[in-house]
């Protein structure tokens, strides 16, 4: 059975620590002890790691050594544009647990009014799930959550692909996905909101992206952001995935 994994802000000669709610979490919730091992992460490496000393609210650890990290294989920028926020975290849980690089809220006209003013103080809460999925998948680094960003900022991510959903006759999303990316490359992926993309903002997005479907069926924003990261997550875990492109 794998060892849990902990976030901590940095390991200093051969020590970290993790403070606050999060350790009275490890204490009272996890039940964490003097001289248990886990391994620990600082957004950097991987080590294994044991507890010197475990209190309400500062748990202590020295590091044993350093092991070997598996970083996700192509780096990927989630651009989602915001939905009531209780399926928004729901994205943000399940798009962690898939290895997206970063989680950028978008205000497209069709977002829900007010939304945008309230996302800086949800951003703790956001960076809260996002660790502990983190925690949970045994990620090595923990997603970048930024600050809404209008559409139009939005298009212009550098991606070498670049796909937005849109379930207005694109194609679907595998027939367009390319043989291989070298290891610079990476994807950002932009989703939509509850009504659909409007004719202005389809017609932006088209010029620089590429419009990409998941089939037939209408789905919900948050189900249609997490099948596409599925499906490129999956196409960039296949063999050959980041071979050079000639």
């Amino acid at each position: 059975m794998a060892r849990r994994r902990f976030f901590v802000e940095h390991v200093r000669a051969g020590h970290a620590s993790i403070a606050g709610e999060e350790a009275h979490h490890l204490t009272r919730v996890l039940r964490v002890e003097k001289g248990q091992k886990f391994e620990i992460s600082d957004n950097e490496s991987v080590y294994l790691a044991q507890v010197e000393a475990a209190h309400k609210s500062l748990v202590d650890f020295v590091v044993l050594e350093r092991l070997p990290a598996v970083n996700a294989t192509i780096e990927i920028r989630l651009y989602a544009a915001l939905v009531r926020f209780e399926r928004f975290e729901l994205m943000i849980e399940k798009a962690t647990e898939l290895g997206v690089s970063a989680i950028i809220p978008v205000i497209a006209e069709r977002s829900e009014k007010g939304l945008e003013q309230a996302v800086s103080k949800r951003l703790t809460r956001w960076n809260r799930i996002a660790r502990e999925a983190s925690e949970q998948s045994r990620r090595l680094r923990l997603p970048q959550l930024d600050e809404p960003m209008r559409f139009s900022h939005a298009l212009n991510d550098p991606a070498f692909c670049r796909y937005f959903l849109d379930e207005s006759g694109a194609p679907p999303i595998l027939s367009v996905l390319p043989a291989a990316l070298n290891s610079t490359d990476s994807i950002a992926l932009l989703t939509g909101p509850e009504g659909g993309w409007t004719d202005r903002e389809r017609s932006a997005a088209a010029e620089t992206w590429t419009a990409v479907s998941l089939g037939p069926q209408i789905l919900k924003a948050e189900t249609a952001a997490l099948a596409a990261l599925a499906i490129l997550n999956a196409w960039c875990a296949r063999p050959g995935a980041r071979a050079m492109r000639s």
